[in-house]
Order: C-alpha cells, then sequence, then structure tokens
C-alpha cells in the first residue's frame, strides 16, 4: 500500500483511548510470566496469554516490548506461564509493578520452585507451563512470544483469577 492509503486507514481506526476502554471490558484469565536470565529471576503479570497448540503442546504470550522480563526471556530463551488462583490476586498486583518491585523483589511473596527449563514456577499456581522460545513476533508496541511447553505443572486450586475494568475477581 502507498503512504495515502496508509494514512487513510489510520485515520479511520478507532482512537488508542478507546480501544483500551473497551478491552477494558473483557475479562481475561490473570497470569505471572517468569523467567531465569543472567541477572537473576524476573516476572510480570499478564493478561494476554493463549494455547496455540496441543501436539506439540504451544502457548503465546503478549508482552510490552520495552518490558525487562521480555529482555530476559529473550535473552534466555525460556519463561514459565503460572495461572493464577483468585487467592493470588497480590501476587498479581505486585507483579504487575503496582507496589513498585522489581526483579528479584518480587519474588520475596509466594512460594516458587522449577520445572525444567529453570523459570520460576509459583506452587499455588492452578497450571504451570514452562516454555522454550520458539519464535518471537514484533507487533507494534509488543512482542508475541511463541512457547513449546516442555513441562507441565500446577497444584493450586479454587476460583482462577480474572482480570476485568481494571479490577482482579474470582471466576
Amino acid at each position: 500500500m502507498n503512504s495515502m492509503v496508509d494514512a487513510a486507514l489510520r485515520a479511520a481506526l478507532p482512537d488508542a483511548h478507546a480501544f483500551r476502554e473497551a478491552m477494558a471490558q473483557v475479562a481475561s484469565a490473570t497470569h505471572i510470566v517468569t523467567t531465569l536470565g543472567p541477572a537473576g529471576r524476573s516476572g510480570l503479570t499478564a493478561t494476554a496469554v493463549s494455547s496455540v497448540s496441543v501436539s506439540p503442546p504451544t502457548m503465546l504470550v503478549c508482552i510490552e516490548a520495552a518490558s525487562r522480563t521480555l529482555a530476559a526471556i529473550e535473552e534466555s530463551g525460556i519463561f514459565c506461564v503460572n495461572t493464577l488462583a483468585a487467592a493470588d490476586h497480590e501476587l498479581a498486583t505486585v507483579f504487575s509493578g503496582r507496589r513498585g518491585l522489581t526483579g528479584e523483589e518480587r519474588f520475596a511473596i509466594g512460594e516458587w520452585g522449577e520445572l525444567s527449563t529453570g523459570a520460576p514456577v509459583l506452587a499455588s499456581a492452578l497450571a504451570s507451563f514452562d516454555c522454550r522460545v520458539a519464535a518471537v513476533h514484533r507487533v507494534t508496541t509488543h512482542r508475541i512470544l511463541i512457547g513449546q511447553v516442555v513441562a507441565i505443572g500446577g497444584g493450586g486450586s479454587g476460583p482462577g483469577l480474572v482480570y476485568r475494568h481494571r479490577r482482579f475477581g474470582g471466576f
């Protein structure tokens, strides 16, 4: 396409604020995505997570390009998706950055172990998907990580943690 057509298409799209407000109405499961890199453990709260395939088991995670955790994942080639129970809402808040903690400080709460790759696994997670990075795709402000699941864990129980309208709740 030429630049005039591109500009016309962009002008016809909803603005970022309208999109963000509409997406706030979409309920999403809440996860902590972790890795173990040269600088130690790192992690973040994510809702843009999905299965891709069951054969072989494959997951995708969308992470903002400026994230320190993304840089650590790209360097280490591993990550773990920990699906949170409703009781873990404080962990979701900590790993979202709302408490001002970074890096290793975030792991002071919760019980952490590991499966196959060495990426941190939350003992209370409803499910944990230990992955090796299979592909990274750049899409505007984010990266889509495709991970081949090499191990599965999870021993938590009860309702899952859901994020909607900028709040956490159980379901």
